[in-house]
Formats: structure tokens, sequence, C-alpha cells
């Protein structure tokens, strides 16, 4: 993120209507997403600020029934939402950052979900997709 300050401010695509709306719009979309998955975990244990993790029920509702990281989906909005808003190179290197991060990110955290849930997770992560949700009406096994 430190490489950002020494990229001076330029546009790589010039600035439109259209691609400005379409940014505002995902990135709206991707806050609501990150503020409504957010109010179904205990924000503490996922910041690791809680000593008694193990304490939670898995979650599998709601957004948590469509895909594994609803949160982390949010955020890639909103970054991309930005990317397309400013239309700069700043921009395009913190969601090109969040794109590099997210999948070690995302195999740490299921790791340690692995540990703390066992097999209800790795069923979950089975019947589960990662970022990109199913909204099909058919029951998973």
């Amino acid at each position: 993120m430190i490489q950002s300050i020494l990229i001076p401010p330029q546009n790589f695509l010039p600035q439109k209507p259209l691609l400005t709306y379409l940014g505002y719009m995902i990135a709206t979309f991707g806050t609501i997403l990150t503020v409504q998955s957010s109010k179904q975990i205990h924000l503490k244990e996922f910041l690791g600020l809680k000593s008694e993790p193990k304490s939670q029920k898995l979650i599998t509702s709601g957004l948590y029934g469509k895909m594994r990281h609803p949160l982390y989906l949010g955020l890639l909005m909103i970054f991309l939402g930005f990317v397309l808003v400013s239309a700069q190179y700043t921009a395009l290197v913190h969601f090109f950052c969040l794109v590099v991060y997210l999948p070690f990110g995302i195999y740490f955290e299921e790791k340690n979900l692995v540990d703390q849930y066992g097999d209800a997770y790795l069923n979950y992560q089975k019947n589960v997709p990662m970022l990109f949700p199913t909204w099909s009406k058919k029951k998973r096994a």
C-alpha cells in the first residue's frame, strides 16, 4: 500500500459518468453486503479479540448460506467501485493488493475454521461456494 504514495495521481481510464455511476453502485452494494454479513457474526471473534472463539456456533444461514466469505466479496466490490470512480492507478494498486492477499487470507482463515468446527465446516465447504453466491432453490446435500 505504501507503493501507492509513490505513484503520481494519474488516470488510467477517462472518467465517464457511466463508469462513475457503475462504480458507486458496485461500492454501495459492497457496503450493504459487508454491513449485512457483519451483523451475523461477532466482530470481536472475527478480529481475534475474544478469548473463547469456540463458544460460537458455525453460521450457515442468511448470506453465509449462499457464500462462505460475504465480507470479502463486499470488500472486493467496494475496492472495485473505487477503481471505477477514481479511475486512478493508485486505486488499481489497492485493488490488486486486495486480490493478491485474499486467497492467502481465505486459506488461513478456513484452516482455522476447520480446526475450530471440524467436520461441520468441511461439509459447509463442500456445499457452499467461497465468494460468489449461488441463488438456486435446490437443496444442498
